[in-house]
């Protein structure tokens, strides 16, 4: 099948000149710019960086983040939507226990359903001049946000509008959500509108049977993978080099994580850079070689070691690649 395609180059030719025009005020008032020992994390022409949510288990405010990210050298992001939580977005009660009556059911989902509207009025009231302050803040300290995740199942229309008007804003060549037939075939109609990419997230879909990516992709010329090298191997124990050589015209950014195989013992488990099989040397020195524009981001999900947290085990990845890389 041959999958129709826009150029990378092009859709961020498209932002940078979007983003250098757009009439928005600036309000930056943060501190001076930190400085770090390692700045720049591209390394070899390969460049590494982090999705936010690797610091989803501590405090993680755009503030909080970028401290995180300049201890770890990086210069380029994803940025989840978690964004939403710290500009006011209106949040979700806490969780039902397993054991509630079917009353409380009822009205738990009474309540979702009138919380679904609230955030719906909430994104499309929202200046975009805070998205403008953040992003401002963070290339001010030298990091640019190359993705902006926002999880839209389920949203209207103008909400998936707004999460494109505030990727453009960001500086966000994309925006990537998690892969599904009916997010292939919707998101990336919106990206073709406003210029931008539609980038799917992959967990274990690989290893189950019938699933066809070429089929998904081809919906948009504006769709593309976001490979999770980790995932791809747990599930599947193929080298993701095959994907990656035979799609790599169509994957903007790769997710990286180190797991075991699906047969090993434990089977497909996270793991800290460098102690499971992922082979992600092979990995970052085949995108080295074939100087491939392929955005290479930690996604922290192994188990914390005692005494270390999030942020530290983010700069043990990041050195860890750039290791091989040098």
């Amino acid at each position: 099948m041959e999958i129709p395609t826009i150029s990378r180059r092009k859709f961020l030719g498209t932002v940078a000149t979007a983003a250098a025009f757009s009439v928005v005020p600036f309000s930056y008032s943060g501190s001076s710019r930190i400085q770090s020992k390692k700045f720049n994390s591209k390394v070899g022409g390969v460049q590494l960086g982090c999705t936010t949510y690797s610091y989803l288990n501590i405090p993680h405010s755009p503030d909080e983040c970028l401290g995180y990210i300049l201890q770890a050298g990086i210069n380029a992001i994803e940025m989840r939507s978690v964004l939403e939580e710290n500009l006011g977005i209106p949040q979700e009660p806490p969780r039902l226990s397993h054991d509630a009556d079917e009353n409380t059911k009822a009205q738990y989902a009474k309540t979702l359903a009138g919380l679904k509207e609230k955030q719906r009025k909430w994104r499309l009231s929202l200046p975009l001049w805070k998205y403008t302050d953040i992003r401002k803040k963070y290339n001010d300290a030298g990091v640019d946000i190359h993705i902006a995740k926002f999880d839209t199942a389920g949203w209207s229309d103008e909400e998936i509008d707004y999460a494109y008007n505030s990727a453009m804003v960001l500086g966000a060549y994309g925006i990537t959500d998690e892969c599904s037939e009916a997010a292939c075939k919707r998101l990336g109609k919106f990206a073709e509108k406003h210029k931008s990419l539609a980038i799917y997230h992959t967990h274990a879909q690989f290893a189950e049977p019938g699933f066809d990516i070429e089929k998904l992709l081809a919906y948009s010329p504006a769709n593309r993978l976001n490979l999770d090298a980790g995932h791809y191997f747990g599930a599947t124990g193929l080298h993701p080099n095959k994907i990656i050589e035979k799609y790599h015209k169509l994957i903007p950014m790769i997710h990286m994580k180190d797991k075991t195989g699906p047969k090993s013992n434990p089977p497909n488990t996270n793991m800290p850079f460098g102690k499971g099989e992922t082979p992600i040397a092979d990995i970052l020195l085949l995108i080295k070689k074939e100087k491939w524009p392929i955005d290479v981001f930690v996604e922290l999900e192994y188990k914390i070691p005692e005494g270390s947290d999030p942020a530290k085990e983010v700069i043990k990845c990041i050195e860890y690649m750039r290791n091989i890389l040098e």
